[in-house]
């Protein structure tokens, strides 16, 4: 009876409707007019709900950049004990980087998949901060998480009130509900949560583990495309938002999980917070499938800057600087002509932290893995490793055009230097040698643009040919 509850509740969540479309204004209702007409908050609201906004922005932002929804629920969210902090205290979250929290440090780090936990672990206390810059008190930087969980939430929500959460499930499906609604996300998606919304994780294929972007002071959207022109990259449409459900029971003893400064505190209540009947707005969670993704690439010479598979960005004060881009590398076609065409060596003034949701990464042949991490910060050198490169430069001029099928890597890219975690650095996950897997790189200059005609690899003095 249990495992066919279980199949029912899943059927319900795969029959979800959604809403398409990013930056629109959204409305949805569970009970048909349960939405005011021709204001946001009348004397008396239909069904008697109340009317309460959630703002993601300031009252008097401009109106393209402006982010709000009116909520319509059976009980407001204001009605719960005070908050406390949270007992046990949750000790790898941080969202203030500095000296007493975390170092900096330029060396290439790379950790492999941590193990999902042993003990009964749900997505809140499954959270661990790796690395990040800026402070959500100031409103400007970002945190990167890592997560792993073993069970679902019951009898709470969480939520951030630091900034935005871009979740990147690599292994399990999570169910997750929210304010506005049902959302299913499996690996090869992404969801964003915004700021100050609560949510709660289900995890229907038990053990789930992923990565998390968080954003202070801003929120994502989708890049301008440029020459590109008006089509390309992510579609607009293909971005999905949840349509009104609702939860009318009592709950006695629910818990509100509120990240606040980087630290957890709790409320209590006698309601679930997922009680909104109806809703309308644009600041809204949404999901995108990465598959939809459609990438441009080279045609003729040389490999093109990762910049061109921007998913969102998160944009900084300074016009064409993120401060945090989310950018993928999907399954497309390799063509370029006398082309070196995995990824180049390069130092960058961004800083990258990758992560792998599942296949292989073109520029690391092996050490790099699915649910694994790799972070090369402000001007560190990187590229492929010697196994990559090696198998590229023997495959030579001739090499026809190939497909790179069977893989999903992501990078969070920003343009604040990263301060690491110590546990991040302690981690048993981290890869002392990763720096290994470029001392086998090897010179291959010859001292002449052709080597002599024989093919033994003499360096052939100017002027002299291979007989003399």
């Amino acid at each position: 009876m249990e495992d066919e509850a279980v199949a029912k509740a899943a059927a319900g969540w795969a029959e979800l409707k959604y809403q398409s479309g990013l930056g629109n204004h959204f409305s949805s209702e569970a009970l048909p007019g349960a939405l005011p007409l021709g204001q946001n908050s009348p004397l008396i609201c239909p069904y008697g709900l109340y009317a309460e906004q959630i703002s993601g922005t300031s009252f008097t932002a401009p109106r393209r950049v402006n982010q709000r929804s009116w909520l319509y629920r059976i009980k407001p969210s204001v009605t719960h004990e005070p908050f406390y902090p949270r007992v046990p205290a949750h000790k790898y979250l941080v969202s203030e980087f500095n000296q007493s929290t975390s170092s900096v440090n330029p060396t290439q780090l790379r950790w492999k998949p941590a193990d999902i936990p042993g003990s009964p672990t749900d997505f809140i206390d499954g959270l661990y901060t790796m690395c990040g810059a800026g402070s959500s008190f100031l409103r400007y930087g970002y945190a990167i998480h890592m997560y792993g969980a073993n069970k679902s939430m019951d009898g709470c929500a969480f939520c951030s009130a630091d900034g935005d959460f871009l979740v990147v499930p690599q292994e399990g499906r999570l169910f997750i509900t929210t304010e506005c609604g049902k959302l299913q996300v499996s690996p090869g998606e992404v969801v964003v949560i915004p700021q100050g919304f609560r949510f709660s994780v289900d995890l229907p294929d038990g053990p789930s583990r992923g990565y998390v972007a968080e954003i202070f002071g801003t929120h994502f959207q989708l890049p301008d495309l440029g020459p590109i022109g008006a089509n390309g990259l992510a579609s607009a449409r293909d971005f999905l938002v949840p349509t009104a459900w609702f939860n009318h029971d009592s709950h006695p003893g629910y818990t509100i999980v509120q990240k606040f400064g980087g630290e957890l505190f709790t409320a209590r209540q006698d309601f679930s917070p997922f009680n909104v009947v109806a809703w309308h707005g644009n600041y809204v969670p949404y999901k995108y499938d990465l598959s939809k993704f459609c990438p441009f690439n080279t045609v003729l010479v040389d490999h093109g800057d990762p910049s061109i598979n921007t998913v969102l960005t998160a944009p900084s004060d300074k016009p064409g600087v993120a401060l945090l881009d989310f950018v993928i590398f999907p399954p497309r076609w390799l063509v370029a002509e006398h082309t070196f065409r995995p990824p180049y060596y390069h130092r960058n003034c961004m800083s990258e932290f990758m992560g792998l949701i599942y296949g292989a990464y073109e520029a690391k042949a092996g050490g790099f893995l699915p649910g694994g991490a790799s972070l090369h910060s402000c001007m560190t050198p990187h590229g492929p490793d010697t196994k990559s490169y090696e198998a590229t430069i023997e495959r030579g001029e001739n090499v026809e055009p190939h497909r790179i099928s069977n893989t999903m890597a992501f990078m969070f890219e920003s343009c604040l230097v990263p301060r690491v975690c110590p546990w991040a650095l302690e981690s048993p996950c981290r890869d002392p040698d990763y720096y290994q897997c470029w001392i086998g790189l090897t010179s291959h200059f010859s001292g002449n643009k052709e080597e002599n005609a024989n093919g033994n690899g003499e360096v052939v003095p100017s002027g002299e040919s291979a007989d003399d």
